[in-house]
């Protein structure tokens, strides 16, 4: 049996896609899927019980701390962690359950689909040139879901407090131990305005130095705007693009000098 965590908070508009289409092909006793509605004021856990899983419902909020919680009531591996805004059919799951059978693979995501729907011209050029940076080197991190063989929950569990968890959990194993598997793919929705993105990327950049400062640096070193030169040489992005990039970037940078508490919330954008 899979053991499947989503962690839920105020998730009432989009638990229900997740969880019918995830369950949508699944065999009865396939998947034993556990939702975690932390700190709900609206109705997350009776939308979960609708579809027949486990509900651990807690008052304290953090995505991290509901991780753990789901975790802990897990009855078997391997593992899935999946957001509660993230499509991921059946088929998609039996083939990241299947990639973990591979020697040496411990942890594992699918390819991530954007659905840019309702976002505004901006974002979508903004997100068009971030989506080609960080493509080569995403894996665990950024797609919504990752899974972990037993050997793997050892090396990433017990998650610490940290702002990004799939950030550790990407850090947490060589290159040749976290692999995307290219037959999965998951439905991600990024923010449908400029002003969610920068919400959305003042967490990940603090995520981001919080891991530093716990000793987990990114392996793979910080971005670098030769690497937007060369997506314009390719013609993979327009000068339009990466204009709007770079003038959002410059913002976000301002914005994460600020050292204001982060707290994990859904992005109202994209709900």
């Amino acid at each position: 049996m899979t053991s499947v965590v989503i962690p839920a908070h105020n998730e009432q508009a989009v638990l229900g896609r997740c969880l019918s289409t995830l369950l949508a092909e699944a065999d009865e006793e396939e998947f034993d899927v556990v939702v975690v509605p932390n700190a709900c004021t609206d109705d997350t856990a009776a939308v979960a019980r609708q579809y027949g899983v486990r509900v651990v419902e807690t008052p304290y909020g953090g995505k991290a701390h509901a991780l753990r919680l789901g975790d802990d009531t897990c009855r078997d591996f391997p593992r899935v962690y999946l957001d509660a805004d993230i499509e991921l059919t059946t088929q998609s799951l039996r083939e990241l359950v299947s990639a973990l059978e591979r020697p040496g693979v411990l942890a594992c995501a699918p390819e991530p689909r954007w659905d840019l729907s309702g976002a505004s011209r901006v974002a979508r050029r903004v997100h068009r040139v971030h989506d080609r940076l960080i493509a080569p080197s995403r894996v665990l991190a950024g797609v919504g879901v990752y899974v972990l063989s037993k050997d793997g929950h050892a090396k990433a569990f017990p998650l610490p407090d940290v702002i990004s968890d799939d950030g550790w959990v990407h850090r947490s194993f060589t290159p040749l131990e976290r692999v995307v598997v290219p037959s999965a793919h998951s439905v991600v929705r990024p923010a449908r305005t400029v002003g969610a993105h920068l919400r959305r990327r003042k967490r990940v950049r603090q995520g981001n130095r919080q891991l530093a400062a716990m000793g987990r640096p990114a392996p793979e070193g910080r971005l670098k705007l030769t690497a937007l030169g060369s997506l314009i040489t390719r013609r993979s992005v327009s000068l339009v693009d990466a204009a709007c990039y770079l003038t959002v970037l410059v913002i976000d940078k301002i914005l994460a000098r600020r050292k204001a508490e982060v707290e994990w919330s859904p992005d109202l954008s994209t709900r």
